[in-house]
């Protein structure tokens, strides 16, 4: 069932947002020097890394590490950067990703490949089972303001928890954090 709303979700995303994905698509390389897309090498269900497009929000050769760990964020994050961090529109090439099987609508955020505490931790409480989320129970509870125990903790939780009707809750809950912009702190 799970995947069957993950498939008909992600087209019907797909379809829908066409016109918002191409006029990001044509904006961000016009705006700053560089590809629209940025992907991204990820950790996916079962530890395995795969490669997750974003709308690029950061200028050709900043650092690949999370945005948290970068001395002065600023400095690499381009003025619509902030715009498609602030609204979350930065992930809506994912939806491929969850089309073709890597990505759930709803899961634990996929850490970057060199997140190593991250990856540990989730293996530790059997979170790297599941597939990895557009959004997650961690992301409408705090998203880049959490620490990564706390992340964790709430990932064990959706884990625990997992059902149709808490998937729908946390979508909803996205949908009011990508309005207010809640959360994000680059």
């Amino acid at each position: 069932m799970k995947r069957a709303l993950d498939i008909a979700g992600a087209a019907a995303g797909l379809v829908l947002l066409s016109p918002v994905l191409l006029g990001l698509y044509v904006a961000i390389p016009l705006e700053s020097r560089g590809p629209a897309l940025h992907w991204s090498r990820r950790v996916g269900r079962d530890n395995r890394i795969f490669r997750m497009p974003k709308f690029r929000s950061m200028r050709v050769g900043a650092p690949n590490v999370a945005t948290h760990l970068l001395d002065d964020p600023d400095q690499w994050v381009t003025p619509i950067g902030r715009f498609l961090r602030r609204t979350s529109l930065d992930e809506l090439p994912q939806l491929w990703s969850v089309l073709i099987g890597d990505m759930s609508l709803v899961g634990p955020r996929p850490a970057l490949f060199n997140q190593d505490d991250l990856v540990a931790l989730r293996t530790a409480g059997g979170v790297h089972r599941l597939r990895p989320g557009l959004t997650g129970w961690a992301q409408v509870n705090g998203r880049d303001e959490l620490p990564i125990p706390q992340k964790v903790k709430l990932d064990i939780e959706y884990l625990e928890r997992r059902s149709l009707a808490f998937d729908l809750r946390i979508l909803a809950a996205t949908a009011r954090a990508a309005v207010s912009g809640r959360g994000v702190t680059h």
